[in-house]
């Protein structure tokens, strides 16, 4: 989800999902912990994610329940929440005191760098040694991102986040805009100020009660993650504030919020608000990573099917992607590493793919026929296989730092939000943002 950015945004990837719950439960389920990890010969795996993974029994690829039936000593439980970041802060405290975690627990792009630095890298178990994956069926820079500095890799890929750009058709057509892929690509080929151009004639003939984009620091992570220099330089050093990437994304993202363009809405907020906004069609277009595809189905619902359709990005990128890592403290270490060797394999990328859109991070998935001709019935039969594989070959992997996560939140929780939902000015808005790393981060 997210590389991050994360949500999954997967960042983290970085996403919205399969069941949601409040921050007292972020990682719920401590089978490291319970008494009740193992009962009657059975062991319970709790599994810990954020976003939209797709491998739950109710809207994902029910690999759960496929795994349980072939490893009938095994049963699987999944606890699922909204909020990367807070998933990401409670699981660093449970990391800290090794107690209350899950058996397998799924980190974001965003923060992997700090999950293999050196406060972090011994909690985690070596996956290249234990649970039997094979390591040489990912691609070998989201094996790069993983592997800590004595070598040891910590996660296993699962998705990537290749972009595209979501669009309600219905919306498009009555504001007098074309509806075919195509010819939407078009409207902004190349340029993310030419994505503006084309918001600010949407907005023109706005059906009432819509606006062109969903929110502003959506904007602002997708154009981030369309450019090769992020928040840290090639050598993984945090600098944000030198960054084009940051600049370009921060410049862009202020004149959307400023010029009306957005609805003002925090993507993955626990109200649930923007995910209504789905069901009731008051955007128009949704910067979309791979992931987000399932995101929009569950969301919009059955009764929007055939109204979203995909068009290419002005800039191709990556937002998002995450990795299944195993602690050490767990109690079954070894069925927990192995039940995220599987969970990863090429043929489970495959079928998540297939339910979910999530773009795998296996090469023989990635260039499979499975997927290169597949589509999404959801988006009119939009051929997605196609749209993000040919997105995903263009990524050129960013230089990441252990803090990314971290600031893109400041950047776009306590910056864009802030100048779009408050109207405070982006110039103090960015010296807040400059606080608040000064303050929370120690470089």
């Amino acid at each position: 989800m997210r590389t991050s950015s994360s949500r999954r945004g997967r960042r983290t990837a970085i996403a919205a999902v399969a069941v949601a719950v409040t921050g007292t439960t972020l990682l719920t389920g401590c089978g490291s912990d319970g008494d009740d990890a193992k009962s009657g010969g059975t062991i319970t795996l709790r599994v810990g994610t954020f976003g939209s993974f797709g491998y739950d029994d109710k809207t994902g690829a029910k690999l759960y329940a496929e795994y349980e039936k072939t490893h009938p000593g095994i049963k699987i439980e999944e606890s699922n929440v909204a909020d990367g970041q807070k998933y990401w802060d409670t699981l660093k405290l449970r990391l800290s005191r090794n107690s209350g975690l899950a058996d397998v627990q799924a980190i974001e792009v965003g923060y992997i760098a700090e999950a293999t630095g050196s406060t972090m890298a011994d909690k985690w178990v070596d996956l290249g040694k234990e649970g039997g994956a094979k390591l040489d069926a990912f691609l070998d820079w989201k094996v790069k991102q993983a592997t800590t500095a004595d070598g040891s890799v910590i996660g296993l890929g699962t998705d990537i986040g290749p972009m595209a750009v979501c669009y309600n058709k219905d919306l498009f057509a009555k504001a007098g805009l074309p509806t075919d892929r195509e010819a939407v690509g078009k409207l902004w080929e190349g340029d993310w100020s030419k994505f503006l151009e084309a918001g600010k004639t949407y907005q023109k003939k706005a059906p009432a009660g819509t606006a062109f984009h969903d929110s502003a620091s959506g904007l602002f992570n997708a154009v981030v993650s369309s450019d090769p220099v992020q928040y840290a330089d090639a050598s993984g050093k945090l600098d944000w504030e030198n960054s084009p990437g940051v600049k370009k994304a921060w410049d862009t993202a202020v004149a959307a919020a400023r010029g009306g363009l957005t609805a003002k809405l925090r993507q993955f907020d626990e109200k649930g608000t923007w995910n209504a906004a789905f069901k009731n069609s008051k955007f128009a277009t949704v910067a979309c990573p791979s992931w987000m595809t399932g995101i929009i189905k569950d969301q919009a619902g059955p009764a929007n099917q055939g109204k979203w359709d995909i068009a290419a990005p002005p800039v191709a990128g990556n937002w998002g992607g995450a990795f299944l890592a195993v602690p050490k403290s767990g109690k079954h270490v070894k069925e927990a590493a192995e039940l995220a060797a599987w969970l990863t394999a090429p043929e489970q990328h495959a079928k998540v793919f297939a339910v979910n859109g999530n773009i795998p991070s296996s090469k023989d998935t990635l260039t499979s026929v499975a997927v290169q001709e597949a589509k999404l019935p959801y988006f009119g039969d939009a051929p997605v296989g196609k749209i993000f594989s040919g997105a995903a070959v263009k990524i050129t992997p960013a230089g990441i730092s252990r803090w990314d996560g971290q600031v893109k939140t400041f950047l776009t929780d306590n910056g864009i939000l802030d100048i779009e939902q408050r109207g405070t000015d982006p110039a103090k808005a960015w010296e807040n943002v400059k606080k608040l790393v000064d303050d929370k981060i120690d470089q």
